[in-house]
């Protein structure tokens, strides 16, 4: 098989989170990097009524996340109960459920989020529930273009670091090419709810980048071999083009629940212009308030959508 060969794949219907037939053989299905399995565990009885899978970065962020939606949905903790980290037997995500919603942490980059997806989309379908009552969120944060910082950019698109709308894995010496596409409507609905509650947002394309540094032409990493007005040319070009937002997963997140037929959106807080400069030097509490930003919009979505008062 050629190396240089492209195929582009396109998402399929159906009722199915997975596009696996190998899965229907197996005798048990371990989802590894979850410390969870279709045998070890009763994953109807713990999964079965999700609704909205809640995925960022940082591990306590999204702690922080489930603790927030639990006092959202006024859930009620006895004295000395906690949440519980239901993949706590591996170290690589926290994962913690708060009846309907699911908040799991992913790392950084594609490589790590894709390994979530995976084993979180097997999970659903284990477990029973429906794709299409199932929504994805990916809280975050960015490198803004032309935004003050603070803004929350809801992705209209995703782009990888030379601006093409699709995903490259290479697969059994292929390119495949898979379509990076996010909710349009869902999107508009997001952005209805931000002007709602008062916070500031945005719908732009979002770049995704493979690294931090070079990759998202910062001028302070260990190599650089451009200068500052290549730098410029080219985020100016990436502007002009319909880049709100630089982040390292974004391409990922819309080109795997595409192909799953999952409803998703992406949602990410600026910390600055990266027009402006490279380095992030906010005060702490400013930055955790920013952060909060796009929790605060996909929880008044998600008690929307429970029946609710949402608006603040």
């Amino acid at each position: 098989m050629a190396l240089d060969r492209h195929l582009r794949i396109d998402s399929q219907e159906g009722i199915s989170f997975v596009r696996n037939i190998h899965l229907d053989s197996m005798e048990e299905d371990v989802l590894y990097h979850l410390a969870l399995s279709n045998k070890s565990h009763d994953l109807k009885e713990i999964f079965g009524d999700v609704k909205f899978v809640c995925f960022g970065g940082s591990p306590s962020r999204m702690e922080k996340f489930a603790y927030y939606m639990v006092d959202q949905l006024k859930f009620k903790l006895t004295p000395g109960q906690t949440l519980y980290n239901i993949s706590k037997g591996s170290d690589r995500y926290v994962l913690y459920k708060m009846g309907p919603i699911i908040s799991v942490s992913h790392g950084m980059g594609i490589p790590s989020l894709s390994i979530l997806i995976h084993e979180i989309l097997k999970l659903l379908q284990h477990a029973g529930c429906d794709p299409s009552e199932v929504v994805f969120f990916r809280l975050g944060t960015s490198g803004g273009l032309g935004l003050d910082a603070g803004t929350v950019v809801i992705s209209e698109a995703a782009v990888d670091g030379i601006l093409r709308s699709y995903m490259e894995i290479p697969t059994l010496g292929l390119i495949i090419q898979h379509p990076a596409k996010l909710d349009e409507a869902l999107n508009k609905e997001l952005l209805q709810i931000s002007e709602e509650i008062g916070c500031k947002s945005e719908l732009g394309k979002t770049m995704c980048t493979y690294d931090f540094y070079e990759g998202q032409a910062r001028l302070d990493g260990a190599f650089c071999d451009y200068t500052e007005e290549d730098k410029l040319a080219f985020l100016k070009r990436a502007h002009e083009r319909g880049v709100r937002n630089i982040e390292m997963e974004s391409l990922c997140f819309a080109a795997m629940t595409h192909r799953a037929g999952v409803k998703s959106a992406v949602l990410c807080v600026t910390l600055l212009d990266r027009l402006n400069g490279d380095q992030i030097n906010t005060p702490h509490d400013i930055m955790e308030e920013w952060q909060a930003r796009p929790q605060r919009i996909v929880a008044a979505y998600i008690k929307k959508k429970l029946g609710m008062q949402y608006k603040s």
